[in-house]
């Protein structure tokens, strides 16, 4: 998103008041953070990147809030800061806000480490990312530059504690409920508060959210996704209002779903027809997405590797060169097209999972 979005207001059918707040976590990229006031809560939904930019256009957001409430209202008033999952552009701003109220931190256990041992994960992150890219068939130059920019996108935070975990508090804190739907993050949660939910990124009104494999990191990966976007959809049932960590509200969120389901089984038969002949996953991404350079060309490396992972784990695709595979180092992998399904069919019809 490159527009700056707008400061909004919105009211729940029980009275909380509800302030999104845009924030440019990166340079021309913009996220939400939502300020709530709810009885004797002030919470605050996710926290912006960190960055000087960031920060600035929250506490902008904060004087806009106490304006529309008639009261100044400062993040030292904060009592709650609820983590959607654990991607930079949304807890970020931990690290500033630590120092500036003592309101207590919840996240989900799965998303936990991200937050607290910030640097560990990141290393480890570093090495499993550099084997994939390899695997993938990206040359040793071109990885470097690949993880120098993951690397650099991540500089901005350090490790910060918190202060529970939401499955530990039974999925609530107060009179906000919340639900578990991995994929797009390991510990992602929409949050619900009377007929409003906050679902981060799990649905965006204008762009299918990010994959990337779960060989990378465990409840990612194209599986885990779809199966959240079908209970998402069920918990959801009589919501008024559906807001996200970008773009704006929801309109419609049975058909937003049903578009996402579509772009990702056409980019699913794009794969397929890709390995028509034994190919890579760079080689194929390329196919499919074109020439895409800066921190967006590991992105969409990372989409194609959860596509492939996802046909391949369904029977679709197969390894063309296991010989290589069976012998010393990390050599790349190629696939090639076992079985070909019509496009409609490359995804499971929608029912209720129970995730757990």
């Amino acid at each position: 998103m490159s527009t700056p979005p707008s400061f909004q207001s919105f009211t729940t059918s029980r009275g909380a008041r509800v302030f999104a707040i845009p924030v440019e976590a990166f340079p021309n990229f913009f996220a939400y953070a939502y300020l709530v006031q709810t009885g004797g809560m002030l919470t605050l939904i996710d926290t912006g990147s960190g960055s000087e930019r960031s920060h600035a256009s929250l506490e902008a957001g904060f004087e806009q809030a106490g304006a529309a409430l008639g009261i100044p209202v400062t993040f030292a008033d904060l009592t709650h800061i609820l983590i959607t999952h654990g991607h930079i552009d949304h807890f970020g701003g931990l690290v500033r806000l630590r120092e500036l109220t003592t309101a207590r931190v919840g996240i989900h256990e799965l998303d936990v480490q991200t937050v607290t041992h910030h640097e560990v994960r990141l290393a480890v992150m570093g090495r499993r990312l550099d084997a994939f890219l390899e695997q993938s068939g990206v040359g040793a130059e071109a990885r470097r530059d690949l993880l120098r920019m993951y690397r650099f996108t991540k500089a901005v935070y350090h490790s910060v504690p918190v202060d529970f975990t939401f499955e530990a508090a039974d999925m609530a804190i107060g009179p906000f409920e919340m639900i578990h739907v991995p994929g797009h993050c390991p510990g992602h949660v929409a949050i619900r508060l009377d007929d409003v939910i906050f679902c981060g990124d799990l649905v965006i009104e204008k762009v299918t959210p990010h994959q990337s494999p779960e060989e990378l990191t465990p409840f990612m990966g194209l599986r885990h996704y779809l199966e959240a976007l079908s209970n998402f959809r069920r918990w959801a049932d009589g919501a008024r209002l559906v807001l996200s960590g970008h773009d704006a509200p929801i309109p419609d969120l049975n058909a937003r779903i049903a578009d996402i389901r579509e772009n990702l089984a056409h980019r699913l038969h794009q794969t397929l027809d890709g390995f028509a002949e034994p190919n890579t996953v760079a080689e194929v991404c390329k196919q499919v997405y074109g020439e895409i350079g800066g921190y967006n060309s590991l992105l969409v490396l990372e989409k194609m590797g959860a596509y492939v992972e996802y046909l391949y784990q369904r029977g679709l695709l197969e390894i063309s060169n296991l010989n290589e595979l069976e012998g010393d180092g990390n050599p790349v992998i190629r696939y090639r097209c076992y079985q070909s399904v019509p496009e409609t069919e490359l995804l499971p019809k929608e029912r209720a999972y129970v995730l757990v």
